[in-house]
């Protein structure tokens, strides 16, 4: 029960921090990713926060051996750069420059009832389920 409820506690977190920050507006992202006109520094102040929060905090946990809530971390075991990785990084930084949205803020904006976030939201989970079909037939071909 407290594993539930702390990932309610730190999604809701998550969601009032990007409601503040202003990153549910999509135009205040594409202001970000525009470099070569109106330029808004605006998100990088955002990341640069979460940055200073989360470095001290990551250095702690790496320090314990299990979570609060927890039996063990589930830490990234690779560290290597393969074509997946590229192709999907690209796709989603396109995704990202063209609607402003990412899926964290945007699941936020479902709130807003907007016709463009339930789009977003749309295209995002029939790629997640293609992307499921795709790596199931590739395990399975291999």
């Amino acid at each position: 029960m407290m594993i539930l409820l702390s990932a309610l506690i730190s999604g809701l977190l998550f969601g009032v921090g990007l409601i503040v920050s202003e990153m549910v507006n999509p135009a205040r992202v594409q202001g970000f990713l525009n470099i070569f006109g109106n330029w808004d520094p605006t998100l990088a102040f955002v990341m640069g926060g979460a940055l200073c929060v989360t470095i001290p905090v990551m250095t702690l946990l790496k320090k314990k051996e299990q979570p609060v809530f927890g039996t063990k971390f589930e830490w990234p075991t690779r560290a290597d750069v393969d074509n997946k990785l590229i192709i999907g990084a690209a796709m989603f930084g396109a995704g990202w420059g063209a609607t402003g949205f990412c899926p964290g803020p945007a699941l936020v904006s479902i709130g807003t009832f907007s016709g463009d976030v339930f789009l977003f939201v749309g295209a995002m989970l029939a790629g997640m389920v293609v992307h499921n079909i795709v790596n199931d037939r590739q395990q399975s071909a291999a």
